[in-house]
């Protein structure tokens, strides 16, 4: 049984993040001429928001900029911040919003960013801001993304970039890439569940209500992001989907039970979600995975089982492709106490 009493998950998750806080812990957004708001409000939300009293991580985090100075915004506003380029020698993240991206950044951030990545520490651009990496020469011959509006300019000025134009994010470490707006919020809780565990992530993504999760091979466009009734989208079939996660489902069972032919089902299913019945499956199973193995004694077979994998030998293929490592390692990083 998943321990639900909600005064425990907090003692656990506070516990959890103490002890891994260390791996992400340092972050700092970097505001340059032309700053977008909601870019750089998306990362202040995640990393500079104090959640501690809520058994949430809590990030050392500072906007930056060079020399302090006040830097206009695109909603013609200015920012001032109180540290400089100094601040993101210690950090282990530099966020890079989205700022003018046909304007050349500064060598003294293209340093502070090429520096960040030959220490160890990790840069994160979100939306235009991969252009301020790619001038930096840290997207060469590495996959990369940006708003698809932008993804041809950022290819042609990039030639060695591997640009992807039909993804939410990418994560190529020590280099994370997003597309657009929202999807900024996607890549940082990735790396918040990547670093400090789906409970961590969970917990942030509740407080700024939000989904959880959303895969990075996801599409960008979505031709149904908010469905105009419930009798037109398939949001009921999808929490009944994650009700029966532990169950066999073919396209033409779901689609029997939206009431469509499978044709119209596929069609509707990536219209809504942006990917197929099954990749989304399988995501949602390995979240639920996930947090059976950070929440709970069960044996791996048994965490396979609930989740919907026929066996622990899949399950671990699938955590494998998808995380990087197996489900027992994931366990013994992240576990709390059940």
């Amino acid at each position: 049984m998943v321990d639900t009493d909600t005064s425990g998950s907090i003692d656990r998750v506070r516990k959890l993040s103490a002890i891994l806080s260390l791996v992400l812990q340092n972050v700092v957004a970097l505001v340059q001429p032309g700053i977008a708001p909601f870019e750089l409000g998306v990362v202040c939300e995640v990393f500079g928001i104090d959640r501690a009293p809520q058994g949430l991580p809590s990030f050392d985090f500072a906007v930056i900029s060079e020399d302090a100075q006040p830097v206009p915004s695109s909603a013609g506003f200015t920012i001032t911040t109180d540290h400089g380029l100094e601040r993101a020698e210690s950090a282990d993240l530099v966020c890079v919003p989205a700022s003018h991206w046909r304007s050349d950044a500064s060598p003294a951030v293209l340093d502070v960013l090429r520096a960040t990545v030959e220490r160890g520490g990790r840069v994160l651009s979100v939306c235009s801001g991969a252009f301020t990496l790619g001038q930096a020469g840290l997207l060469d011959g590495r996959p990369c993304t940006t708003h698809w509006f932008y993804a041809e300019e950022l290819q042609r000025r990039f030639p060695k970039a591997l640009v992807e134009c039909d993804v939410l994010y990418i994560d190529d470490d020590p280099v994370l890439t997003s597309a657009g707006t929202a999807a900024g919020i996607d890549t940082c809780l990735h790396l918040v569940r990547k670093e400090l565990g789906a409970a961590a992530a969970n917990g942030i993504a509740r407080r700024m209500v939000v989904p959880p999760h959303r895969d990075g091979g996801q599409a960008q466009f979505i031709e149904t992001p908010v469905a105009a009734t419930t009798a037109d989208t398939l949001a009921p079939l999808l929490s009944w989907m994650l009700e029966h996660l532990d169950e066999d489902h073919s396209v033409d069972q779901l689609a029997s039970h939206a009431h469509m032919s499978p044709r119209t089902f596929a069609r509707r299913f990536r219209a809504e979600t942006g990917t197929t019945p099954h990749v989304w499956l399988t995501q949602q199973r390995l979240l639920h995975a996930e947090g059976l193995l950070e929440g709970t004694n069960e044996p791996i077979e048994r965490v396979a089982a609930l989740s919907g994998f026929a066996s622990s030998s899949l399950l671990r293929h699938h955590f494998m492709r998808r995380r990087g490592l197996t489900p027992q390692s994931y366990r013994r990083s992240f576990r709390r106490s059940a």
